[in-house]
């Protein structure tokens, strides 16, 4: 084996197969993004761990969690660091973004599970100063893996808290709402797999094209919905409470539940951020199509 060392850059040639590495990845959008999922689920299982907060089926779950995606942001990190990605026997994008989606799911459970089940249940002390930090740790983490996945997360983020149907079945805008956010889900989704399974190809006009009309078809049906869902959710002549005291739902301090106000206000956050990052996606792809490097 010959290793070759210039300008901070590893190349390995072992019979004919040559890889490249570089210190350089860690200091792009995405290397950046992952040494934040590094950081985040190790803060987090190391202060529950320093403490001993994670006794239980619960406590035990969420341990796994961080420490699981720990391992796995880990070894993505150092197979990308070595430029060992041609030795899988599998697309490694496909192998990453899959990941960041598993991921995603699982630290937000235990951002979930853990503080409901465990932490508000335990006296006040160091023990959950550092189980309250070690959730904040974990919603971090949620985030930054969400983002390479951000626009389907959000959408189940979306689907999450419009499931019960008496938040849009009033009125024709909401159920208008609630189709864009599903038809948007549906074409995202597809484009994922299409991506992941190398069927681009199939599509009869160029795959940056496609990408650019689907940014540009999402984001003006966000927009409307944007518009209609604040609108027909906060406004009293629509037989609506506008101020969240005066939800009666609001007054249950059930932890296990959320109420009617809340989801509402939550739908239209995450559609913000949603319209956001199509907005990002429609830049890039016009960059990709129109702007000849």
């Amino acid at each position: 084996m010959r290793v070759t060392v210039t300008h901070s850059t590893v190349t390995t040639t072992v019979a004919s197969a040559t890889v490249i590495g570089s210190p350089r990845a860690l200091t792009q959008p995405l290397g950046l993004l992952r040494l934040m999922q590094l950081v985040s689920t190790c803060m987090a299982f190391s202060l529950v761990a320093s403490a001993g907060a994670w006794r239980g089926h619960m406590g035990n779950w969420s341990m796994f969690t961080w420490c699981f995606c720990f391992a796995v942001t880990l070894i993505i990190l150092l197979v990308e660091l070595g430029g060992f990605q041609a030795r899988f026997p599998f697309f490694w994008r496909n192998f990453t973004i899959t990941i960041a989606c598993y991921a995603a799911l699982l630290c937000l459970s235990a951002s979930i599970i853990y503080p409901i089940t465990y932490v508000q249940f335990l006296s006040h002390g160091p023990s959950r100063d550092h189980a309250i930090a070690a959730t904040a740790f974990s919603g971090i983490a949620c985030l930054a893996y969400a983002t390479e996945v951000l626009e389907t997360f959000v959408a189940c983020l979306i689907f999450v808290f419009i499931s019960i149907p008496y938040l849009y079945h009033n009125w024709l805008a909401l159920e208008w709402c609630e189709a864009v956010y599903a038809l948007c889900f549906v074409l995202a989704a597809l484009t994922i797999l299409l991506n992941l399974g190398h069927r681009t190809n199939m599509l009869p006009i160029p795959f940056h094209s496609f990408l650019l009309g689907l940014a540009l078809l999402s984001v003006l049906l966000y927009a409307t919905a944007l518009v209609l869902w604040p609108l027909y959710q906060f406004n009293e002549n629509y037989s609506v409470q506008s101020w969240r005291a005066r939800d009666v739902s609001c007054g249950d301090r059930n932890p296990y539940l959320v109420c009617i106000w809340d989801r509402r206000l939550a739908v239209t956050i995450l559609a913000a951020v949603n319209l956001l990052a199509y907005v990002g996606d429609l830049v890039y792809s016009a960059r990709l199509v129109f702007v000849k490097v």
